[in-house]
């Protein structure tokens, strides 16, 4: 039988609160549920707005503890209730001064796989990450679910290879990828990075953007999430631009394998050349 996972991602607008924000994200999961999605992602720090458009000092209260905040909990006994894996980005605090840009992995039955912390932090105008964020510490873990193999790499991160190449020789067969994206000089790479990176390393890519203007800034924020398989084809149509949208789609994790055989570049991989690559 075809081994094909029904999934789903949510872009959505800032809804001026935190409680308001995970009530509306609960009803996407939910409304998901009920169409027959099993795993689930939102946008990067799902539960806050994007306030690294300023460095302010404030901005700190959005973080909590990973897993045991009040966000993680919540959503584990909602993923529990659904049976649905969840992929939750959020604003971590470790401890005093130690604070990382995250998403939480839960599985169908409630409990805590792990998490990723960003790697790649930017620094320039309307991303000021670096006052907030440390840089990630915890590799590229990739974690066994209800519906396979799910990574996760957050916003800038796309624009480095290793990391999804690291993902793929992991195992991943689904990477979430949850940002925070506006219009102006990336916004042409959105359509491009993200289908690369999933032929280059034959797997599913979800990538998840915000919408909207935020009151922390004045990004425009332009959704377009979309799914895309390990041809780098969109699976179905990419989503709104400017509108809040629940993406469901079915993936057919067979293609992976198929894809690997035909175009062989894990075989045909040369590591014993790349040295010189991580060096300076």
């Amino acid at each position: 039988m075809p081994h094909t996972v029904r999934a789903a991602l949510v872009q959505t607008e800032w809804t001026g609160d935190t409680e308001s924000m995970l009530s509306a994200h609960e009803k996407y999961a939910r409304d998901a549920a009920a169409r027959g999605a099993q795993v689930i992602g939102f946008q990067e720090v799902f539960n806050a707005p994007y306030f690294c458009q300023v460095q302010e000092a404030e901005h700190h209260r959005w973080a909590e503890p990973v897993p045991d905040g009040p966000t993680i909990t919540r959503f584990q006994a909602l993923a529990k209730e659904l049976g649905m894996v969840m992929v939750l980005p959020v604003f971590e605090v470790e401890g005093p001064g130690f604070y990382y840009n995250t998403a939480a992995v839960i599985d169908a039955d409630g409990s805590y796989l792990g998490k990723y912390r960003k790697h790649h932090i930017p620094q320039v105008k309307g991303f000021w990450e670096k006052y907030y964020f440390r840089p990630g510490n915890l590799g590229w873990p990739v974690f066994d679910t209800a519906v396979g193999r799910i990574g996760v790499y957050i916003c800038y991160d796309r624009h480095f290879p290793e990391g999804w190449r690291a993902l793929g020789l992991g195992g991943a067969q689904i990477v979430y990828n949850p940002s925070a994206t506006s219009r102006g000089l990336s916004a042409y790479l959105w359509k491009l990075e993200q289908p690369a990176s999933a032929v280059a390393n034959a797997y599913f890519v979800a990538a998840i953007n915000r919408v909207g203007v935020e009151e922390y800034g004045d990004n425009d924020f332009y959704g377009t999430s979309y799914f895309v398989d390990p041809r780098g084809q969109f699976v179905g149509d990419v989503a709104s631009d400017a509108e809040a949208e629940l993406v469901v789609r079915d993936l057919d994790l067979d293609m992976i394998d198929e894809v690997r055989q035909q175009w062989a570049f894990f075989r045909d991989r040369r590591p014993d050349a790349y040295g010189p690559l991580a060096e300076g």
